[in-house]
This record gives structure tokens, sequence and C-alpha cells, in this order.
């Protein structure tokens, strides 16, 4: 054996790999909360916003396990208003759920409110996210005047040139690929108007 091949076998040991335990963890799993709109709204807008799954955000929540045992404590049994509430399922890993309810049970403190209070600490960057939003907007008028301008540019080189020419076939592909990204960005920003109307209570 060279010392090539030893170096591998040396490297394959050392990389650490998940347990079960670990793989388990990670497995999605549903689970039905009683949350205001706003909760629920806000959930919604970030997922959309960052480009993110709504489990991401239950995770990144959830998985602060010292953040939410502050929160139980300062829940800790406490009644929570279940007027105005809707019941919504979600998609969240087993490991947030478990730690999820281990702490409520620990601290008697409502599950449902446990989520509540960890979604509005998100609040600032929602905030943070509805002006980025009209900067957006802005921006999107003007790459729709630009996008118009390279069309305009495309029509006077076809007319000139023809449209076989090597310079046409160019500008062609640069402009399907320029509209391609035109639409993603029209449609992104359209699916964001969510966040224009949220105002939490």
């Amino acid at each position: 054996m060279d010392k090539n091949d030893e170096n591998q076998i040396d490297i394959s040991l050392s990389v650490s790999r998940p347990s079960a335990l670990d793989l388990r963890g990670r497995q999605s799993v549903r689970a039905t909360f009683r949350l205001s709109e706003d909760c629920i709204d806000a959930i919604s807008i970030l997922s959309a916003q960052l480009g993110i799954k709504q489990k991401s955000v239950f995770d990144h929540l959830m998985e602060d396990v010292q953040i939410l045992k502050n929160m139980a404590s300062e829940l800790e049994n406490s009644e929570f208003d279940r007027h105005a509430r809707v019941q919504k399922t979600f998609v969240i890993s087993r490991r947030s759920l478990t730690f999820l309810d281990s702490i409520s049970s620990t601290h008697n403190a409502p599950r449902d409110a446990l989520v509540e209070y960890s979604v509005r600490r998100l609040l600032p960057i929602i905030a943070k996210e509805r002006k980025k939003h009209e900067k957006r907007k802005e921006l999107l008028t003007d790459i729709s005047n630009h996008f118009e301008d390279g069309k305009e540019l495309l029509s006077k080189a076809e007319e000139l040139l023809g449209g076989e020419d090597l310079i046409v076939d160019k500008l062609q592909t640069a402009m399907a690929v320029y509209k391609n990204a035109f639409d993603e960005i029209a449609n992104f920003i359209d699916r964001s108007k969510m966040i224009e109307k949220f105002q939490p209570e």
C-alpha cells in the first residue's frame, strides 16, 4: 500500500458520519398549531421573501433551545387566549417538534404560545424585507425600461444585419436570457406583495 492509499484511508476515517438519531431528527413531520393570522402570515412572508421553506423557518426558531426555554419560563402556567386563532398544519423537522414539545411540557407553557412568541422575534426581519421590497419595485421599473431598450436594439440589429448575422444571433441569445431573468424578478416581486399589507398588532 503506497502513501496515497494510506492518506485516502485516513481521510475517510476522519470524516464524521451522521448518526441514525441525527438522520431521524431531520425527518419531516406534520404538526398542527392554533395561531393568530398575523403569525401565519409572518411565516409565509419570511418563507417567500428569503426563498426558504417554512420548515426552515421553524427549524431556525425551535433549535435555538436556550431562547425557547427563556420564553417558556416567562409563559409558565399562563393561559393562552385561543380566540381569533386559526388551526394550521405545518411541516417541520422531527427534531424541532421534539424540542418544542419537551420544553412546553417541562415548563407547562402552551405550545402554541411558544410558536407565536418565537415568530414575533422575526418581525424586525420582516420590517427590513418590507423596505427591500419597495426598493425592488423601484428597480423593477428601471429593469423593465432597460429590457425594452434591449428589445429595440435587437430589432435595429435585425433590420441592419438580417436575422442570420452572428451579432444578431448573440443578441437574441442575450435577450432570451434577459427575458427569463426579468420574468423571474417580476414574478418574485408580485408574490411578495403580501408584505405590503402586513401590519402585525
